[in-house]
């Protein structure tokens, strides 16, 4: 993901800037010309990354600074957060409410992938609980009905369309009235594009406003313009009331942080950003979220949330108490692996934990490891019972070793990488013998009540270093048990970011 690349440039910078023996004017001035450098070749705005430069020079005032002060917290404070205001449109978004239908209208040129992000929009809601539908207003385009049909039955969401009605008016009245009868509550309306803005665009789009009463207008726009992000979105909320914004394929445009910014600049409050082609390619955008983990400080209240989202609650007081057991089977691995795959894309999962960014987990290894997660559940599907929750390593003999490979189709070497996986995540979760299960035996409660001794045995060392070892650690920890903690970390010497 190109956005990767921008964080991984502006952590190097504020990492050089750290590692100096004493910083001073100059070293600060290095630190923010590379910070430049990265946005300029993101497409953020000139005079947006000169303002920054300046606000950042006037809080880190070298002359105004007591002895004692520590100016590396200072300085990384403040880019934080000029960054969050460079982000930030400065108003919230509307949020749909359960009880009530609420009619969600979709708008944006043609190719801005609007009808995949109805469906991604559509999807996001219906893992929480939602019952969404969607409706093809898009009687412009060749194959529209067809794409969202597609989508829609592949994420199992009731969908609503014609074939030889012409009149996107009335299909899209006739849809959001269908669906209202049958209590869904996010209809989501998908309207035409077209391939530059023109009157007829915006009158329709007024005529189906008119007739939906839509609770939401969501415009749909590709990161790929950059700056011309700014007058698009204008013109869009001129014509139509847009509440919000979606910015679509992130993952592979250098323009990314120039059409973020200049989104931002309209007041517009983006919603989501797109990541990619599969439909959980999808992340909420939150502007301390978003640059928290672009500079590889995490989002640990996500993570916990992505947990929660895959592991059942009902299966998680079980769950932590064999964690604290320390007894780790291959069923266990099996559902945890089952679980990973329901937590979406590994590099949207990585770049959640402090210390890690979405640089350490690059697009080809991402699919190298989610292959590999489910060549292991293939050949743990052609095992035993009595295998898979033995606990004694000595059973896998090598005629069931040669059994499991036959069933599962996959080689003898295959097999034992499998094993040897199991015999490195065991050793982890023995570490994690004696951890305290709360009493509710939830994921939440127990990330809280974890300790810094057990989280340092069981993180990666690399990953341990990037937090700031041990001392790091139990800052972070004191802010997971902060009750103002709200998902942000700093770096090694414990930065607060909210």
């Amino acid at each position: 993901m190109v956005l990767a690349e921008l964080g991984g440039r502006i952590s190097r910078a504020l990492q050089q800037m750290s590692s100096a023996t004493f910083i001073d004017e100059k070293v600060l001035t290095e630190c923010l010309n590379e910070i430049s450098r990265a946005l300029m070749s993101a497409d953020v705005q000139f005079k947006m990354i000169g303002a920054m430069q300046s606000n950042i020079k006037k809080t880190v005032n070298f002359d105004d600074l007591a002895a004692g002060h520590n100016k590396r917290k200072i300085i990384q404070q403040a880019v934080f957060n000029e960054l969050c205001k460079m982000l930030d449109p400065g108003k919230p978004a509307f949020v749909p409410k359960k009880g009530k239908p609420n009619v969600i209208m979709f708008v944006g040129l043609q190719g801005s992938g609007k009808t995949t992000t109805c469906t991604k929009y559509a999807y996001h809601y219906q893992k929480k609980g939602w019952k969404p539908a969607l409706v093809c207003a898009d009687t412009f385009r060749a194959g529209a009905f067809d794409q969202l049909k597609q989508n829609a039955t592949k994420a199992k969401i009731p969908f609503y369309g014609s074939y030889t009605e012409t009149d996107p008016v009335k299909i899209a009245q006739e849809g959001v009235e269908r669906f209202k009868k049958e209590n869904c509550d996010l209809i989501i309306v998908d309207t035409s594009g077209r391939h530059k803005q023109e009157a007829s665009l915006f009158e329709e789009m007024r005529q189906l406003a008119e007739v939906t009463s839509p609770d939401l207008v969501i415009f749909v726009m590709d990161s790929s313009i950059g700056q011309a992000a700014f007058d698009q979105a204008q013109a869009f909320k001129q014509s139509v009331a847009v509440g919000a914004v979606i910015v679509t394929k992130m993952d592979g445009h250098a323009k990314g942080g120039g059409a973020l910014s200049a989104v931002a600049a309209t007041k517009s409050p983006i919603i989501f950003i797109g990541t990619g082609e599969h439909m959980d390619e999808f992340e909420a955008f939150e502007t301390k979220t978003f640059v928290s983990r672009l500079l590889g400080m995490g989002d640990w209240s996500g993570f916990m949330e992505k947990i929660q989202d895959a592991v059942p609650m009902d299966q998680q007081p079980e769950l932590l108490q064999k964690l604290s057991e320390g007894n780790f089977t291959l069923r266990i691995m099996y559902e945890q692996f089952q679980n990973i795959l329901k937590m979406g894309p590994l590099s949207q999962v990585m770049s959640m934990i402090p210390g890690f960014s979405q640089e350490f987990m690059p697009k080809g290894r991402e699919k190298e490891s989610q292959a590999k997660i489910k060549k292991f559940t293939t050949m743990m599907d052609s095992m035993t019972d009595e295998e898979l929750d033995s606990t004694n390593p000595k059973l896998m003999t090598d005629s069931r070793i040669y059994r499991i490979a036959r069933g599962s189709g996959r080689g003898l070497r295959e097999v034992h990488e499998m094993l040897e996986e199991f015999k490195r995540l065991a050793k982890i979760w023995s570490k994690m013998k004696g951890l305290k299960i709360p009493k509710k035996g939830d994921m939440s409660a127990m990330s809280r009540n974890m300790n810094a001794q057990h989280m340092s045995k069981v993180l990666p060392p690399q990953m341990l270093k990037q937090i700031g070892g041990i001392g790091g650690l139990q800052s972070l920890m004191k802010q997971m048990n902060s009750k103002e903690f709200s998902g942000m970390f700093g770096g090694g010497d414990g930065l607060d970011m909210k």
